[in-house]
């Protein structure tokens, strides 16, 4: 790998635009002939990345690499910043573009690695002076990152884009949205539930001892009990979920109100979301799969502030609520709503083996856990109102809320419902149908058999 130092080619104006503009389209006509590899093709935008800091959520490092320039990633203000992309697997790499926004950087450094964390440095600037650049590079790797020493401004660094070449696949022309009209404002479908046994086990927790855990509610899959497996899911379908082919455990600590537990007699909801911003990428549950969302001990700043906590504990015109409230008005319904990480680090299946599951951040799935899955929301609802004050859960405080899934999924009705609902963004009933968009169709009929996929129905349910 050659690692000596390259003179940029720093860019202005019209000339900086019409040369981006050029490298973006060098891939498409070179990607014509058969060859495997096509020089000079884009391969940073859409990638994962990653920052040392980010000024806010709407200029986390993801807006450096989606090609959009009204868009861009601005850190903190310190000299000492960092901005990384994942390629996705390694590439010989021939220029950087970088695209400044007012705050540059005047001294930084390009490094190069296999694995993200052995690097190389291919370019040194020590006199940077903002606008565009484009930097040549020989070497070879999957990840990429500036590492800026010395700022321009009083700011911190600012990138419209970061744009890495190489040597690709070439891109294959993409089919038009089968539907490009609808507008998107939902991603998702429910796997709607109710109530079937409290027991005090728990499977993910104290697997194999009946009677260690605190009472657990139990919705989904009748079977669940301290011996639950992923297979024992399978080989015991009954369920109490509304899609008989989600045979998957979902459980909760018990609600009491006056020590006594109260069975939430109410239809339960578990949204199937995209918990990052291109809801495109989202990809079915592994088989098997299981993880617990939220905190036992968490405190109530904990709470308030998990990124879990979208809602909390409502009631009425009660919402965002961090503790149970003490009133209720008489006649409403206890809730509450959180949602659970939805960044898998592709690898492990259970908690035990490894921190497995980690929330999106900015928007999107971080390096360590680059595989985006169903974000799951449980709005859970109990019949209690009046006076609040003898009302509490089993676990502890009100801020110990959590929750545990085992996906027992059909693996083609969850992989037909992801593709559906969530990458088709549509807001979509337990059988993947829209109502507000019929002509999109359905992925399960009336007696919840697959539609087959070329010829979908479009009735309502």
């Amino acid at each position: 790998m050659r690692t000596a130092l390259r003179t940029p080619r720093v860019l202005a104006g019209a000339l900086a635009t019409a040369l981006l503009a050029s490298t973006l389209s060098a891939a498409a006509a070179i990607g014509a002939g058969p060859a495997a590899a096509a020089p000079n093709t884009l391969l940073s935008q859409g990638a994962l990345t990653a920052a040392s800091s980010s000024e806010s959520g709407g200029l986390g490092p993801r807006f450096a690499v989606d090609g959009d320039r009204a868009t861009r990633w601005a850190s903190a203000p310190t000299d000492d910043e960092w901005i990384r992309i994942d390629l996705g697997r390694s590439y010989d790499l021939d220029h950087v573009a970088l695209e400044w926004e007012a705050a540059y950087a005047a001294a930084f450094t390009l490094q190069v690695s296999p694995d993200g964390e052995t690097w190389t440095t291919v370019v040194t600037e020590s006199a940077g002076t903002g606008g565009t650049a484009v930097y040549d590079v020989a070497a070879t790797g999957r990840y990429v990152q500036l590492v800026g020493s010395a700022r321009g401004t009083q700011y911190g660094y600012s990138l419209f884009e970061f744009q890495v070449f190489g040597d690709g696949e070439p891109d294959a022309p993409e089919d038009p949205p089968p539907f490009p009209g609808d507008e998107v404002t939902h991603h998702e479908f429910q796997a709607n539930c109710t109530f079937s046994h409290f027991l005090p086990d728990d499977p993910i927790v104290f697997p194999g001892q009946p009677g260690a855990s605190h009472l657990h509610t139990f919705i989904g899959n009748r079977s669940t009990d301290a011996f639950t497996t992923p297979a024992s899911l399978l080989e015991n379908p009954a369920g109490t979920c509304t899609v008989p082919q989600d045979q998957s455990a979902y459980w909760f600590p018990t609600l009491t109100k006056g020590g006594v537990a109260v069975e939430p007699n109410i239809p339960l909801t578990v949204y199937y979301k995209s918990g990052i911003d291109d809801y495109t990428d989202v990809v079915p549950f592994p088989a098997g799969i299981q993880f617990v969302a939220g905190d036992m001990m968490a405190t109530v700043d904990d709470f308030r502030t998990a990124p879990g906590a979208v809602e909390g504990w409502e009631c009425g015109d009660i919402s965002k609520s961090w503790e149970i409230p003490a009133y209720c008005a008489e006649g409403t319904q206890l809730n509450i709503r959180y949602q659970a990480p939805s960044c898998w680090d592709g690898i492990h299946l259970t908690p035990e083996e490894s921190a497995h599951m980690a929330y999106p951040v900015a928007g999107q799935c971080p390096l360590s856990h680059p595989v985006a899955v169903p974000m799951l929301e449980f709005k859970i609802a109990w019949p209690v109102s009046g006076d609040m004050s003898d009302v509490a859960l089993v676990s502890g405080s009100d801020q110990s809320w959590h929750y545990d899934f085992v996906n027992a999924w059909d693996p083609e009705v969850l992989r037909r419902l992801v593709e559906q609902c969530i990458n088709g963004g549509l807001q979509c009933n337990p059988r993947g149908y829209d109502q507000y968009k019929p002509h999109r169709g359905t992925v399960l009929d009336e007696n919840y058999e697959l539609v087959p996929e070329p010829a979908r129905e479009t009735e309502a349910s």
